[in-house]
C-alpha cells in the first residue's frame, strides 16, 4: 500500500490580522486556518487564538524589538480578523541581559481589575544597584528588604 502524500496548506485559508488602533501598523500579518468543511467553521477556529508580534513591527521602531505583544483574535470580518491586546513580554535575550552577577533580583506580581471589567496582571522586575564609591563587590539585598 502506498501512503497518500498531501500538502497540508492546500486545505488552508489565509486571513489578514489587524492590530488594535493604538499601534502604528494596523496589518500585523497573516494567519492560516483550515477551510470550512461540514460543521467546522473556519471563523470559529480562529476566535480565541493568540498570536505574538514584535512591537518593533507594529510601531516601525527597532528600539522596541525586545518587546513581544500578544494579540487575541476577537472577531472575523470577511478575510480580516480583528484583534485585542492580550499581553506583553520581553524576549529571552533581553531578560538575560538584565540579570547580572553580584546583585539581587526582585520580582513582584499584582492582579487588579479595571473600571471597565478587565483583569490586569502586572509583573515587575527590579535589581539592586551599586552605590557611588562602593568598595564591596556585591550589592545584595537582605531578605527582609525583598
Amino acid at each position: 500500500l502506498k501512503k497518500r502524500i498531501g500538502v497540508p496548506f492546500i486545505k488552508k485559508d489565509w486571513y489578514d490580522v489587524k492590530a488594535p488602533g493604538q499601534f502604528t501598523v494596523r496589518l500585523a500579518g497573516k494567519i492560516p486556518v483550515n477551510k470550512t468543511a461540514g460543521t467546522r467553521i473556519a471563523s470559529d477556529a480562529l476566535k480565541g487564538r493568540i498570536m505574538e508580534v514584535s512591537l518593533a513591527d507594529l510601531q516601525r521602531n527597532e528600539g522596541d524589538a525586545h518587546r513581544k505583544i500578544k494579540l487575541r483574535i476577537e472577531d472575523v470580518q470577511g478575510s480580516q480578523v480583528l484583534t485585542n491586546f492580550h499581553g506583553m513580554d520581553l524576549t529571552t535575550d533581553k531578560y538575560r541581559s538584565l540579570v547580572k552577577k553580584w546583585q539581587t533580583l526582585i520580582e513582584s506580581t499584582v492582579t487588579t481589575k479595571t473600571a471597565d471589567g478587565y483583569l490586569i496582571r502586572l509583573f515587575a522586575i527590579g535589581f539592586t544597584k551599586r552605590r557611588p564609591n562602593q568598595i564591596r563587590k556585591t550589592s545584595y539585598a537582605q531578605s527582609s528588604q525583598v
